[in-house]
């Protein structure tokens, strides 16, 4: 298969039930880059060259995004939990014959990378987490503002085929709209064309559509649920984690980010950046300066 990656080989690789896209390529620890919405394996290219100097670095599309398998929700949005999709990833792991690796993930990738961590914590060797605080501490943050802003929380979320058809009427627009608004300079000329094109082209797809929405359907209702037993549970994240927060991007909004993952793991970093919503894209000086240095050892 051909690889939109330079550098990086794709495959396909089954697993718990679904095939997912992966892209590889670099050697040493292994480090699992998991995306976010409405983006796919394309939102790592300015930033996973530099890691895969360092790292064996492995780079799926989550379930219902990209070139992965796109199953059907079901009436309780337990198909796209994210204890769900950290089961892909744990059986990728497995496909690879890999025990433990680091992970890091930005948006609703790294909501599968800490639940990923919770549930499975003895996979895991460092957790990196990009642009976001856990799903019930959003939750329970959101006022006015925050509202307005995160609007697709709610959207999204609504009862099938409502956001599908609404967005589905101009796909390529909405998904213009939703790039450059969570942008520092409310633009898409941060985005790579390559990149630009694969996210274009998944939000033309229904399927995709549909998996997106499934996505944030379970954010809502099943991830949330999770959090918040957790929570009353006093389940704490093992993992060294290291936190990148935009300084205009959705965790600031909460006014304490930081804070809200100290609320979940003893041993917590965290850093600001200049940039939107898309760290990746929009600086990813800063990212690999954090994270290179964090999944080394280093810090």
């Amino acid at each position: 298969m051909t690889s939109d990656l330079p550098g990086f080989a794709r495959d396909r690789i089954a697993t718990n039930g679904i095939a997912l896209s992966v892209h590889r390529a670099g050697r040493g620890a292994p480090l699992i880059l998991l995306h976010g919405y409405p983006q796919n394996h394309m939102c790592w290219l300015n930033v996973a060259p530099a890691l895969a100097e360092r790292f064996h670095v492995i780079i799926p599309d989550l379930r219902g995004y990209g070139d992965s398998d796109a199953p059907p929700d079901d009436a309780a949005h337990t198909v796209y939990s994210k204890r769900e999709m950290a089961r892909d990833i744990t059986g990728l792991m497995d496909a690879l014959g890999l025990g433990r690796a680091h992970v890091l993930g930005h948006d609703r990738g790294a909501r599968v990378a800490y639940r990923l961590a919770l549930d499975h914590p003895g996979r895991i060797d460092r957790l990196g987490i990009v642009e976001i605080v856990p799903t019930a501490d959003f939750w329970a943050a959101w006022t006015a503002e925050l509202a307005l802003r995160a609007y697709h929380w709610t959207f999204l979320a609504q009862p099938a085929p409502w956001p599908e058809r609404l967005i589905g009427a101009d796909p390529v627009g909405y998904v213009d709209h939703t790039l450059a608004s969570w942008t520092l300079g409310k633009t898409l000329d941060v985005f790579p064309p390559a990149a630009l094109d694969a996210y274009r082209r998944q939000a033309a797809d229904p399927a995709r559509i549909a998996a997106m929405c499934a996505d944030y359907r379970a954010g809502a209702t099943t991830d949330r649920r999770i959090d918040e037993e957790d929570r009353a549970a006093g389940a704490r994240i093992a993992a060294p984690l290291m936190f990148l927060w935009a300084e205009t991007g959705f965790p600031a909004q909460t006014g304490r980010p930081g804070a809200l993952w100290r609320g979940w793991a003893a041993d917590v970093r965290d850093a600001s950046c200049r940039s939107g919503h898309f760290a990746m894209e929009e600086n990813p000086r800063a990212v690999l300066d954090i994270f290179l240095p964090f999944f080394a050892g280093d810090r």
